[in-house]
């Protein structure tokens, strides 16, 4: 009789544990980025081994998901591997990076190192919150959007932690190692990317998994920036893929993810692509300083001035020591450019095949330059 009891006994644990697990399917494979996208970083940034995702977190930057997600579980085991870790899960993100930062408008689920320490502002034992435009009501918040954790059960580097992340309907929940502890609600965008990310410090990821859970109903306004088709054309380790003067170049610096031109240079400042391109979009942020004007030569005349000298975009620009967002397209030799959004440029005949070319007349710093091809 005993023995039947345990028997039946194992056969309903067995039973539960095939329920809980139905329906995941790994996130990553355990042998290559296969189904993830490089967003601002290179391929140095991230190895595998041992069935691990490894970050050197230089640059600071993220993979993406190829595919967008609106209602799902993820379970993902990360560790850091030196003290004051700082990396982050974004859930419902944008393709690209925000204005200004390396990081996507999304839901930020921090994975913060215990010796990081706790404040008033911040926990290491998972937060969430709403970053760069996207937004979320926390529960358990402190007056501000971010929803703290109502127990601190985060293990100190090397260790393990264990996160499942549930989202459904624009709320969303974080378990660390077992347990509920933090929530949101009403978010926006509630149907985006998943993203990866390190700020500095060499981070693992592994077991990711996720359960896709049935799509509801959702606002055109509430869905993510879906892909497209921007590539990153600065590594933030160094000036591959560009070419300067040789005097020029020690006056360029790769900063991690700003590129920043001291000034200083004798002769022409320029930096240009090696690749040359036809039908391309575009997109580069620029924080201007002082007086400083910035000509980018999409084509083979003498290009686009973006500064304060120039009538078309002045109106448009930040004051000096603000991030601007410069995006255009080049179709048949015709440009179209915005400057923060605002239409500025259109129309201007330009020539149909050259370099991106980027001179500036003072210092600057350049973040987030991606191109896609419009053939």
């Amino acid at each position: 009789m005993l023995r039947t009891v345990v028997l039946a006994a194992a056969a309903l644990l067995v039973v539960q544990v095939t329920s809980a697990d139905e329906g995941f399917r790994p996130l990553f494979n355990g042998k290559n980025l296969s189904g993830w996208t490089l967003v601002n970083t290179p391929p140095a940034t991230w190895t595998v081994k041992d069935e691990m995702l490894i970050c050197t977190g230089k640059p600071i930057g993220e993979i993406r998901t190829d595919k967008m997600y609106q209602n799902f579980i993820m379970e993902v085991e990360w560790r850091h591997m030196t003290p004051k870790g700082n990396a982050g899960i974004f859930v419902w993100a944008d393709d690209i990076t925000a204005r200004g930062v390396p990081f996507h408008r999304s839901v930020e689920v921090q994975v913060l190192e215990n010796a990081y320490g706790n404040s008033r502002g911040h926990t290491t034992h998972g937060d969430i919150f709403p970053i760069h435009g996207a937004k979320m009501i926390p529960i358990n918040g402190r007056g501000g959007s971010r929803a703290f954790p109502t127990e601190n059960r985060s293990k100190p580097s090397p260790e393990w932690n264990h996160y499942r992340i549930e989202c459904r309907d624009g709320e969303i929940s974080l378990a660390v190692n077992g347990k509920v502890v933090t929530r949101g609600k009403d978010a926006s965008p509630r149907k985006g990317y998943i993203c990866l990310e390190s700020e500095g410090g060499i981070v693992h990821y592994r077991k990711l998994r996720i359960k896709k859970l049935p799509d509801t109903p959702v606002d055109p306004e509430q869905i993510a920036i879906v892909n497209r088709g921007y590539h990153s054309i600065y590594t933030g380790l160094d000036l591959s893929g560009w070419k300067t003067s040789g005097p020029t170049r020690p006056h360029w610096h790769a900063n991690d993810w700003v590129l920043s031109y001291d000034g200083k240079a004798d002769g022409n400042p320029s930096l240009s692509t090696e690749e040359l391109y036809e039908d391309f979009g575009f997109i580069f942020d620029v924080k201007l300083k002082g007086a400083t004007s910035v000509h980018l030569r999409a084509t083979t005349d003498d290009g686009v001035l973006i500064s304060a000298k120039n009538s078309d975009v002045a109106s448009y620009l930040q004051e000096p020591g603000r991030w601007n967002r410069i995006e255009g397209n080049v179709r048949a030799g015709i440009l179209t450019l915005t400057v923060n959004n605002q239409q500025a440029i259109s129309e201007t005949p330009r020539g149909k095949l050259a370099s991106i070319v980027i001179t500036p007349d003072g210092p600057a710093d350049f973040a987030n330059l991606y191109v896609r091809d419009l053939k």
